[in-house]
């Protein structure tokens, strides 16, 4: 590499010697660094070798000195290769002392970030100009090459129990001059922000139903009602198009028919309240995504953006076994598996709730009694255990048509991790494919309407 080129990559040779020389100053210092700073981070060959070497050493629990590090390196044919015993005291005195170690680390790191970026683009590039390779492959391998490279850096460091004693005071705190008010992102259902406290950061709530129950309206209407309240959301649809979620969406808003709103069947007084609910929702802070076979990568990748572009209060996937992945993987349920952690990672990297709509097994219908339960998430992978809520619906009038609950859906919280679980009552309005609180129950019917509005 001649020296025009050297300019050209992203490194930092004086940090680097800092960290080298500020160990041996104090070897106590390599503590601090340990847990980020790793040997490729470093950009010249022999300062890898020095830092192998001294990591090497202080794991066997030896005296670190000028003494056991030039005996450790040429032990594996390194000391020339560095520059002697000149270059290792050269490095003491490099820095004065080793009280800002782990800014100098933080330093190498950030330029080894830098270079690792500079080859990912690379290796994007060529995979860009490879024509024989799918679009679809060529952008998740794209994907996946950042996404490692991000990884790398999302590892947290021990946290000492003060520090998060503290945090956890300051929580509560809040909770008490705030009692009775729903911190959480509200769900705007009086007896499930009752039960929950509203939907909480980095957490990972399961809506599950057989086909045909009403999965996707509830999680439109959550969506709808918390945007009212100002929370920014942002919906995954892999099953229907942006356009028919709007289209479900005004026709609670408006409460005129879903069919009629489907063929333009609209009569003249339709007209002022479909045009106010468009409007109203066209002023909420919902973004509609509808990629079909959507990845954990690009999930991720659309959910940073809007983060860092416009913040992000929670995200609603419709529905989690439409989502797929790149990897090779054997099974079904360890795909599903997969998938389920992979979006409780992004719940806790986006410390945002993350609702996501499941099947349920066919279980359910070979029973005599059709509730669902825990047990028929099993046939789905770890959903259960990487879940911090399950949420069930139940509508009894599915099973038996003549039942004397009609209208009535039950909201079965069955898992909830950080609190107690119960069964919740609410309105289903079939017309309008809308859930609304159970009291809305007695409303009458109006034209196109069906008691209640969608939020």
């Amino acid at each position: 590499m001649n020296s025009s080129e050297q300019k050209t990559v992203p490194q930092n040779i004086f940090a680097e010697e800092a960290v080298l020389g500020a160990v041996l100053i104090d070897p106590e210092g390599l503590f601090q660094v340990l847990p980020f700073l790793r040997t490729e981070h470093f950009y010249l060959r022999k300062h890898r070798w020095i830092y192998e070497a001294l990591v090497a050493i202080h794991e066997r629990h030896t005296p670190l000195d000028f003494l056991t590090l030039t005996t450790e390196l040429e032990q594996h044919a390194h000391l020339e290769g560095v520059g002697g015993g000149a270059y290792v005291s050269q490095l003491i005195n490099a820095v004065p002392s080793a009280l800002n170690i782990e800014s100098y680390a933080r330093m190498v790191e950030e330029t080894s970030i830098r270079r690792n970026l500079l080859a990912a683009a690379g290796d994007i590039a060529k995979l860009a100009y490879e024509e024989e390779r799918g679009i679809n492959e060529v952008v998740d391998r794209s994907e996946q090459t950042l996404f490692a490279i991000s990884q790398k850096r999302a590892s947290r460091d021990l946290r000492p129990i003060q520090e998060v004693a503290s945090s956890y005071y300051r929580w509560v705190e809040n909770l008490y001059e705030h009692r009775g008010e729903v911190l959480g992102v509200p769900s705007g259902f009086h007896d499930l922000d009752k039960l929950l406290g509203g939907f909480q950061r980095s957490d990972l709530l399961i809506l599950a139903a057989r086909p045909g129950v009403g999965k996707t309206s509830l999680m439109l209407s959550l969506a709808v009602k918390a945007a009212r309240m100002g929370k920014l959301t942002a919906v995954f649809s892999l099953e229907m198009s942006a356009e028919q979620l709007v289209q479900r969406m005004v026709s609670g808003v408006s409460r005129i028919d879903a069919q009629r709103l489907r063929l333009g069947n609209l009569q003249d007084d339709d007209w002022p309240r479909f045009t106010e609910a468009v409007a109203q929702l066209a002023d909420l802070p919902i973004y509609i995504d509808d990629t079909p076979a959507l990845t954990p990568l690009q999930l991720r990748t659309k959910c940073r953006r809007l983060h860092s572009e416009h913040g992000l209060d929670m995200v609603f996937v419709d529905y989690l076994q439409l989502m797929t992945t790149s990897r090779r993987i054997d099974n079904r349920v360890q795909e599903v598996s997969y998938l389920s952690r992979s979006l409780k990672a992004l719940a806790r990297e986006m410390d945002v709730p993350v609702m996501t709509a499941s099947q349920l097994s066919r279980a359910v219908e070979q029973r005599q009694d059709k509730h669902p339960v825990l047990s028929d998430l099993r046939a789905s992978g770890s959903i259960e255990q990487d879940a911090d809520v399950v949420m069930f619906i139940y509508r009894d009038e599915m099973y038996h048509p003549e039942t004397e609950d009609q209208n009535i859906a039950e909201l079965i919280v069955s898992k909830h991790r950080s609190g107690p679980t119960g069964t919740i009552q609410l309105y289903f309005n079939k017309r309008l494919t809308q859930f609304l609180d159970a009291a809305t129950r007695t409303a009458p019917d109006g034209p196109g309407a069906g008691g209640g509005r969608y939020a």
